[in-house]
């Protein structure tokens, strides 16, 4: 036996081990107020704290055994010499045991069967069950990673067990985080109040006169919420890629002294939570603003709220994701080869055309994705609706009210879900369509010493004049954003005051030592806890996937990568009320948990680890993988020691990105915090709605210097890419 077998029947074994283990020595339902080391003396006795082994022979939970047998029929192979044979029994075992738990976890609930054709087919059961534990999802790893197993002893994935076995286990974490949360969510619209199927149910969801009326047109109040959400994202996906590219532009071809603040600039909307822009415009342009003051003060014109609606979310979002349509289109600029365009202008080209004709077209991907990026944000922005919205209604502030205000409709929430999902999608796709199978590539392997085409006039005084103001106007709101939290009452008193830092951040010394008194500081630990839990998985999850896209071939690559990417299509808000659908019941009760709330972190940042890891494994050469194949390395080995060292930008940026939005994001965990794991943004967000803007402007600046912090040692440590072109004097 070569040492290459050796090791691959060690994993084998040690992967049946420990499913049997797991089974019979851990507790199989979760437990959510007990614990799992609390519950550890219990696995032998009570029916809520024992194994699987003694749920199924003494708590009259017999479809347990499903995966005793499954371990069983594994474990028959697991002895046996590498062969098709082997690869059967490991393959039938472990399938049998992943279908078989899974599928019995979802018709099986708490009360009994979870659908009531079954229990008219099969009788009432006498007990139900709980969602599943840390020893159930052992156990299912375990089979599932035989099943993998069996696979490549049967010739697949070029008979590689690691690729396999991470190949299965990727695809079902996808489909169990992603594609069921949001397909049960979206599946909620075809269902009556009753919980019956019905086709008309959705109609009338749909037709609702809030949803598509245009009354708006015809001298009524509003039209509806689709058509303001449709409105806003285009206004908002075509300003900020317009602002972007203007100010990358200028940025790298009009005067590189402004490239490091810009680039300081464009951090501020992923370091700052989303609803930072609307507070401080609300400064500005408020009841209380100072721009109403200065109205009232020199022409007698008493305040109104004429900021609040269509105008004021729109300029919010323009604020918060121009930034980041700078950051794509910078990207895009700096990688135009000056040899095309110093081949337009030696055929007599001016600037001009030369930029029209050349330049731009070689722009076409970055603005493609600009304008996705900037429409995706827009629709799935919860903060600035909810903070500057007033009266004009949107689809994610719909759907939050339609969850939590009074009249808790599902059904509704779900239609609108849809409908925001089909606009994401829908652009998602058209952009695809757009840009085709055509080649952008201008940077390869030769060398480019051409000097950039500086920017024809028109094009430089376009620049200036639009991104210069705008870049002004944005220092400035972040500034009042800045400022708000360290004065007594806005438009009241102007006095500086530390007392809202206080509320928030207080520290006192007690007879036991030290006090966290501060309102803020429970949910401030909680947010950086789970961030930090989530962004280590959510790299490595995102790290192998790009590694299986980059470095393997298997049937269904093009679905896998397409489930992959599909988070970022969806919005924070649908993912987060699917969520709340899909695990608030057997098999997986993670509702009003960290653990959800983890889960969602990791699953809506994980397309940013597998983007960074898929452009950095194009530039590493498979050469260096084959090399320590050739050395009898295993892939897991070569993965460890020669590629994951080679990827440590990669992964630097996607637990830095993963850890910052986490710490910021709002839309997708609104529904998922409770009191006990109450999280930073959602605090903010009940202060502002008590009005207390000084304490909630006091928490964002602590957090915009934490991120900063943050940030700015990734920076660092990561440093920049450098294509060794000549610049400009």
């Amino acid at each position: 036996m070569t040492r290459g077998q050796a090791r691959t029947r060690r994993a084998v074994l040690g992967w049946w081990v420990l499913g049997l283990a797991a089974y019979a020595l851990l507790p199989w339902y979760f437990q959510q107020d007990l614990g799992v080391l609390k519950a550890l003396p219990g696995v032998f006795g009570g029916s809520d704290t024992a194994s699987g082994l003694v749920q199924a022979l003494r708590h009259g939970k017999p479809w347990l055994a499903l995966g005793l047998l499954g371990l069983l029929l594994a474990g028959a192979g697991t002895f046996m010499a590498p062969s098709k044979r082997q690869g059967w029994l490991l393959l039938g075992g472990g399938a049998l045991g992943v279908v078989g738990l899974l599928a019995s976890g979802f018709a099986i609930g708490a009360r009994g069967w979870s659908f009531d054709v079954l229990g008219a087919w099969f009788g009432n059961l006498a007990s139900g069950q709980f969602g599943i534990g840390l020893g159930g999802v052992l156990v299912l790893l375990a089979l599932l990673m035989l099943a993998g197993a069996g696979l490549a002893r049967l010739g697949y994935f070029r008979g590689d067990l690691f690729v396999s076995g991470a190949v299965l286990l990727c695809s079902v974490l996808l489909l169990l985080f992603v594609a069921l949360p949001v397909a049960k969510s979206l599946a909620g619209a075809f269902f009556d109040e009753a919980g019956a199927f019905s086709v008309g149910a959705i109609g009338e969801r749909l037709g609702h006169e809030r949803v598509w009326g245009l009354s708006c047109l015809a001298g009524g109040v509003r039209c509806g919420v689709a058509w303001n959400t449709l409105f806003l994202a285009l206004l908002t996906a075509a300003g900020t890629t317009v602002l972007g590219t203007l100010i990358a532009l200028y940025a790298e071809r009009g005067n590189r002294r402004l490239q490091q603040p810009l680039g300081v600039l464009a951090l501020l909307p992923i370091i700052t939570p989303p609803f930072v822009v609307g507070l401080g415009l609300i400064l500005l342009f408020g009841r209380a603003g100072l721009v109403n003051q200065f109205l009232e003060w020199a022409f007698g014109i008493p305040p109104t709220r004429w900021f609040y609606g269509l105008f004021g979310v729109w300029l919010a979002q323009m604020f918060a994701f121009t930034p980041i349509a700078f950051m794509i289109m910078r990207g895009v600029v700096a990688g135009i080869s000056p040899s095309m365009e110093e081949a337009a202008q030696t055929l007599r080209a001016s600037r001009l055309r030369t930029f029209t004709t050349v330049t731009l077209p070689l722009m076409k991907p970055g603005l493609a994705n600009a304008f996705l990026v900037g429409f995706i944000e827009s629709i799935a922005d919860f903060g600035n609706p909810v903070v500057v919205g007033g009266q004009y209604a949107v689809l994610s502030t719909d759907i939050f009210f339609a969850i939590v205000g009074a009249q808790y409709d599902q059904g509704r929430a779900a239609s609108l879900a849809l409908i925001l999902t089909g606009f994401a999608l829908a652009v998602f796709f058209i952009q695809q369509r757009v840009l085709g199978k055509a080649n952008y590539t201008t940077v390869s392997g030769k060398g480019d010493a051409g000097l950039p085409m500086p920017l024809p006039d028109r094009v430089r005084k376009l620049c200036v004049g639009v991104a210069g103001p705008w870049l002004a106007f944005t220092l400035i709101v972040y500034l009042f954003a800045f400022i708000g939290g360290f004065v007594q009452t806005w438009g009241r008193d102007y006095t500086p005051t530390l007392k809202h830092f206080i509320t928030a951040f207080d520290l006192q010394w007690g007879t036991h030592g030290l006090v966290w008194a501060g309102t803020a500081w429970n949910s401030l630990f909680t947010t950086v806890k789970l961030a930090a839990i989530a962004a280590p998985v959510c790299a490595a999850i995102g790290l192998l996937i790009s590694w299986l896209l980059a470095r393997t071939q298997f049937v269904g690559q093009q679905a896998f990568e397409f489930g992959a990417l599909l988070a970022f299509a969806i919005p924070g808000t649908v993912l987060g009320v699917s969520y709340i659908l899909a695990f608030n019941v057997p098999p997986f009760e993670l509702t009003g948990t960290g653990l959800i709330i983890v889960l969602c972190f990791v699953f809506r940042n994980l397309p940013v680890g597998v983007r960074a890891g898929t452009a950095s494994f194009k530039q590493l050469d498979k050469s260096l993988d084959e090399a320590s194949t050739m050395l009898r390395a295993g892939t897991a080995t070569t993965l460890r020691r020669v590629v994951l060292p080679l990827l440590k930008p990669a992964l630097v940026a996607a637990l830095v990105y993963s850890f910052v939005r986490s710490m910021t994001t709002v839309s997708a965990v609104i529904f998922l915090v409770t009191a006990e794991n109450e999280l930073a943004t959602t605090y903010i967000i009940g202060r502002v709605g008590n009005g207390d803007y000084g304490v909630a402007l006091a928490y964002c600046t602590v957090l915009i210097v934490l991120m900063s912090a943050a940030t700015a040692l990734i920076q660092l440590l990561v440093g920049e890419r450098k294509l060794g072109r000549r610049k400009t004097a």
